[in-house]
């Protein structure tokens, strides 16, 4: 390739010196996510604890799906954190962990897990629609048509405006130019692998201003990588950021259901108190500043494709 050939945007190395916002809209450069949240009663343990460690939450996330709980108990849980002014994140589905795709009993584990055909993209559309008629504003997305249908429908006015949509780490991306995709293609919050570097959050933030989300301690599925003592500098580096407090050596609990209820409940309390260790820690490194106020939510202005074609 000459020196003077066009090179695409996407191929560029980004440029040292550039770096797109690092603060949230509102003020701030950090908020918190609790995970894992699988209905009424473990949300009602999760208040508690984090009332009684003084762990700050914005964001409380779910994952076995909007279609696993009833409109009563959707309703419960948006009640509850609109009383604490917390914002509630469930997650669409059906999704590749437990559809009909053969590679999940393969070598692959599993691998490039997605909505599979247009029925399980129209069954993500009607959890959306559902969820946000309840007063849900934040949803999981695990598929990047998924993610592409609901973003349009926000634009269209199908699903609110204003709700956010999230991009869980089952498909996070691992480089700048798929992370500012996903925004282009309408995410709100893209939660990338626990064992991206530091170096690989700067290339990421010199090309997209979309809030980050990244587990602080990962399951196990997704590594079960504990990176406790790098909070202060993975907010330096990847702000705008949600430090998502998650827990290794941990049994999986999706689909829920009351067969697992004390394992539910006690994984709960604890990723809670993982919180308050890594609020300790960020505060005698004396990087406990620049926290979002409580109650914001909204991830300021960012890219998108034209919606019109």
């Amino acid at each position: 390739m000459s020196r003077h050939s066009p090179r695409s945007a996407w191929a560029r190395p980004p440029s040292p010196r550039r770096r797109l916002a690092a603060h949230l809209p509102g003020g701030g450069r950090w908020r918190t996510e609790v995970p894992s949240v699988e209905g009424p009663e473990a949300l009602a343990v999760v208040l508690k604890e984090s009332s009684r460690l003084d762990v700050p939450i914005h964001r409380i996330s779910q994952g076995s799906g909007i279609w696993m709980l009833t409109d009563a108990e959707i309703t419960e849980m948006v009640e509850a954190t609109a009383a604490r002014d917390i914002e509630l994140c469930l997650f669409t589905g059906p999704r590749g962990t437990w559809d009909i795709g053969g590679s999940t009993r393969s070598d692959s584990r599993g691998g490039g897990l997605r909505a599979r055909g247009h029925d399980a993209v129209a069954g993500c559309v009607e959890d959306a629609v559902r969820a946000t008629e309840l007063g849900v504003k934040c949803l999981l997305v695990a598929d990047e048509g998924v993610l592409w249908t609901l973003h349009r429908a926000r634009v269209a006015g199908i699903i609110p405006a204003d709700t956010t949509l999230k991009v869980s780490a089952l498909i996070g991306p691992v480089n700048p130019a798929a992370y500012a995709v996903y925004e282009n293609l309408g995410a709100d919050s893209v939660n990338v692998p626990s064992d991206l570097t530091l170096a690989h959050l700067t290339e990421i933030r010199r090309v997209s201003a979309a809030p980050m989300d990244m587990y602080i301690e990962a399951p196990d599925d997704l590594g079960g990588y504990v990176r406790m003592y790098e909070v202060a500098e993975l907010i330096r580096r990847g702000a705008p950021l949600y430090l998502k407090f998650g827990l290794s050596k941990a049994p999986g609990i999706y689909p829920y259901g009351h067969h697992l209820r004390d394992l539910t409940l006690n994984t709960a309390r604890e990723r809670v108190r993982r919180g308050r260790l890594a609020l300790d820690l960020l505060a005698r490194h004396g990087a406990d500043g620049d926290m979002a106020p409580l109650g914001s939510r909204l991830p300021g202005t960012l890219r998108r494709f034209d919606t019109s074609s």
